[in-house]
């Protein structure tokens, strides 16, 4: 069973296939995939704060962020590679197997922001490591383009887990201030 989104969806319409067009050619921006991972930082603090709103406006950051960047003059051929296997992802047929998988990254951040949300920061470290690791693992099918991926995971990574490592310390050390008693 296959699905075709593209023939259910306004795509075909050139104006909509223009700005998906536009919004690819900056995705080839390596810039981009640096800041990407970078909003799981203040997405892990809005989820903590239980914030709704800030979720929301930091997943819509998120999902935007791949267009805010120029085009480059040129681009990285492994970069190219690697965003012509996402569009052939996104474009080809859609099984239920291909829905299944597509669905693992939003209900991965749910995951995330549910543990954050429930202030388990141990939790919210395994679902960073994971997400990372599992970007990783995905790109790196995509032939020899996926090692352009690689990099910005790791960096973004390493980044999410000194911010999460640093408010557990920041958690701990705030309680154990409250508990000591003031003779």
């Amino acid at each position: 069973m296959t699905l075709d989104l593209l023939a259910t969806t306004p795509l075909a319409d050139a104006p909509l296939t223009d700005l998906w067009d536009w919004a690819w050619q900056r995705h080839t921006n390596e810039l981009s995939w640096y800041v990407r991972p970078l909003f799981l930082v203040p997405l892990a603090w809005a989820a903590w704060r239980r914030s709704g709103w800030g979720v929301a406006l930091t997943v819509v950051g998120l999902l935007t962020s791949m267009a805010w960047f120029p085009a480059p003059a040129v681009p990285d051929p492994q970069v190219l590679s690697f965003v012509e296997f996402e569009m052939d992802f996104l474009t080809g047929d859609w099984t239920v197997g291909k829905a299944l998988t597509a669905a693992l990254a939003p209900l991965a951040m749910a995951a995330f922001c549910a543990a954050l949300w429930r202030r388990s920061l141990a939790w919210g470290l395994v679902l960073l490591n994971a997400m990372a690791l599992g970007k990783i693992a995905w790109a790196t099918v995509s032939d020899d383009g996926g090692i352009a991926v690689v990099v910005p995971a790791l960096v973004g990574l390493a980044i999410g887990d000194a911010a999460l490592l640093g408010a557990r310390a920041w958690v701990r050390t705030r309680a154990a201030r409250t508990a000591t008693p003031v003779a």
